[in-house]
């Protein structure tokens, strides 16, 4: 996709703050001085086998790119693409009820959206935000300096594959939903609150793949801290089993070459990193002097509160794991 969209001029306009050329979250459209719009689109087949919770993880995932930039979602309209005559139309329904107590909770309203018949099932949300052109944070942003924080645990694409293959204890399940339907709006008001300068959130490009595109569009790189990368319990015992996805030996081959690995480094830890995830936390790149401060309230508000790692010069690679 990536060498897809390189492909493709990108329509220049002065209130175009931000496009599909910058490799960001969500793009931005400036309607006044104080005012923008920031707008996402997402969706994917199921993930889990309950419709309810399907329908609040994709509307968390979605709406999760409005909070990465700091924005405020507004508005959302439903995509669907449904197999009616497999299918009950009940299924849709609760997938639908779902995604609209999600978007209720992150204060959108649903305006409606479009579905089409299909031989597969798939559910997303686009949602619209409203952001202030002068304090958006893109991937672009981090400093030399800068520490790391992540607001989730990894693991959601190797757990949910597991599901799939009904190799995976009932307390697991119950683990990766919650957090996948937990939105990012708390670590977005924190971030905003103490002077975050960049920020992304994990999704399908995994820890390692989102990264790089902040130490890309930064021009720095990035030292990683292993052992302090919050993991979901059972995550790497999984991978140990060979539950792994496509999607990240997708993301091994595109960041070849760009991440460092040390010899000897724990190889489930390793699949990890590269995992795509759904729903998942913020990567936030906090100034040093701020970072105690944020860290505390981080912990305060029960999510990941220590950094993961720092930015420092461009290297050779640009990602290390120390």
């Amino acid at each position: 996709m990536a060498q897809i969209l390189a492909s493709l001029t990108q329509s220049k306009y002065p209130d175009l703050l931000v496009g599909f050329n910058k490799a960001d979250d969500a793009g931005v459209f400036r309607i006044s001085s104080d005012q923008a719009l920031v707008q996402t689109v997402d969706f994917f087949p199921p993930i889990v086998d309950d419709p309810y919770q399907f329908g609040q993880i994709a509307a968390a995932n979605a709406v999760s790119d409005i909070y990465a930039m700091g924005g405020k979602p507004l508005t959302a309209l439903n995509i669907v693409c449904f197999p009616i005559d497999k299918l009950p139309a009940e299924i849709l329904t609760r997938i639908l009820e779902g995604a609209g107590k999600k978007l209720e909770e992150a204060g959108a309203v649903v305006l409606g959206g479009h579905s089409i018949k299909d031989t597969e099932l798939k559910f997303g949300v686009a949602v619209t935000g409203l952001i202030n052109p002068k304090k958006i944070f893109t991937n672009a942003g981090a400093k030399v300096g800068d520490k790391l924080f992540l607001t989730k645990p990894l693991g959601t694409g190797i757990i949910t594959t597991a599901i799939k293959r009904s190799a995976v204890s009932n307390e697991l399940i119950e683990n990766v939903v919650q957090s996948m339907i937990k939105l990012n709006r708390t670590p977005c008001e924190l971030m905003m609150k103490h002077g975050a300068h960049a920020a992304t959130d994990i999704t399908g490009f995994g820890l390692l793949g989102h990264a790089y595109e902040m130490a890309s569009a930064s021009k720095i790189s990035i030292q990683l801290y292993p052992n302090k990368i919050p993991i979901m319990d059972g995550v790497k015992e999984l991978a140990a089993q060979g539950i792994l996805t496509g999607g990240a030996e997708g993301n091994r081959e595109f960041l070849a070459g760009k991440v460092s690995i040390p010899q000897g480094f724990d190889k489930n830890l390793e699949h990890v990193l590269f995992d795509p995830q759904t729903s998942g936390g913020l990567l936030i790149a906090m100034p040093a002097k701020k970072a105690d401060e944020f860290s505390k309230a981080l912990e305060k508000n029960r999510l990941n509160s220590e950094a993961i790692g720092e930015v420092v010069p461009a290297m050779k690679f640009a990602i290390s794991i120390r």
